[in-house]
């Protein structure tokens, strides 16, 4: 029996969004942790462009063997890198803390929310290939 998130573009992007979006909880995270750490520099996780480059670029183009076929396959995302990016210190604090921790709690908030929006539409793709498959009962 195949894999259906291997043969679902679309569960593949929601899947890799997820991991990118948990690796980014630990960064933000990390910052909040440090925020009274002297000289912690904070760090953010840049991904979000490198994701776009990879849709633009046809990483979910459909592809077929035969013209009369539906495109069925997985995404190719193997190209989209998070990079974890040092953010230089703009604290005038004396101990050269770089942390905001308003600026990193509405990221952690942020975040949080986009984790759940892939989360609920995996849901949603998940209930629909399940009625699907029980006959739309």
């Amino acid at each position: 029996m195949p894999n259906i998130a291997n043969s679902d573009r679309t569960i593949s992007l929601l899947e890799k969004v997820l991991d990118l979006r948990q690796q980014n909880q630990q960064v933000i995270a990390s910052n909040i942790a440090n925020a009274n750490t002297p000289g912690y520099t904070p760090s953010r996780l840049e991904f979000e462009s490198s994701l776009k480059h990879a849709l633009a670029s046809g990483a979910m183009t459909p592809s077929t063997t035969h013209a009369a076929h539906f495109p069925i396959g997985a995404a190719n995302l193997s190209g989209v890198r998070a990079k974890v990016v040092q953010t230089p210190a703009s604290s005038s604090v004396g101990d050269r803390n770089g942390v905001d921790l308003e600026t990193e709690m509405l990221a952690l908030a942020e975040n949080q929310i986009m984790y759940e929006t892939a989360t609920q539409l995996i849901n949603k793709k998940l209930g629909i290939l399940k009625y699907v498959a029980q006959g739309g009962n």
